[in-house]
């Protein structure tokens, strides 16, 4: 069984990318269950986020890496916590839910969508990235209780249940992640050296 290290100390994101790659015949385990150190993310963008992730952990553990960097934007918030998702209003996500619905309801848009850029890394420093996006709108108050982030408070387009209301099968098959995946799938598939 091929072996690929998930980039990422979120116990969430090691969960989700599990069934998803598993068709694939991969192993996954975390950097954070190799007890990697955590890099700086000082990147101004998703992508430029993953990339850093990414090749720290395939540098510093001698596999193939693959590292997520997502977050949600807010139209009303100029595209808003966007890279900055994780530590806006400090990481109180119930604090963070409060001020993105006063934003969007003091701006009467409540326009939102997630992005994810995947970037898998290769310990000689190969990068390759993959995007995916879903667009939607922001709750009037968090809803369900599945999921972890923001998902509680987006309603991602075609639905009228948030993503932690959808469940994971559902979440699995239209979240920005499972997008960028779709993607990041297809090209692994292609390729007989990986």
């Amino acid at each position: 069984m091929k072996q690929l290290v998930i980039a990422t100390h979120n116990p969430g994101k090691l969960k989700e990318f599990g069934p998803l790659l598993a068709p694939l015949g991969y192993s996954l385990t975390s950097a954070g269950e190799l007890g990697l150190p955590e890099p700086e993310e000082t990147a101004t963008t998703f992508p430029g986020n993953a990339r850093i992730k990414a090749l720290a952990a395939a540098q510093a553990s001698g596999l193939p890496a693959l590292a997520d960097d997502s977050g949600l934007s807010v139209a009303a918030l100029g595209g808003g916590p966007g890279v900055f998702s994780a530590r806006y209003a400090g990481g109180d996500y119930p604090g963070a839910f409060a001020r993105i619905i006063a934003a969007a309801e003091a701006a009467n848009d409540w326009r939102a969508w997630f992005t994810c850029a995947l970037c898998l890394a290769q310990p000689d420093g190969t990068t390759a990235t993959y995007i995916g996006q879903a667009y939607g709108r922001i709750a009037t108050a968090p809803r369900g209780a599945g999921g972890f982030g923001y998902d509680p408070l987006f309603i991602p387009d075609g639905y009228e249940q948030s993503y932690a209301e959808l469940g994971g099968a559902v979440k699995e098959k239209i979240s920005h992640r499972a997008q960028a995946i779709a993607q990041l799938k297809a090209a692994l598939e292609a390729s007989k050296n990986f």
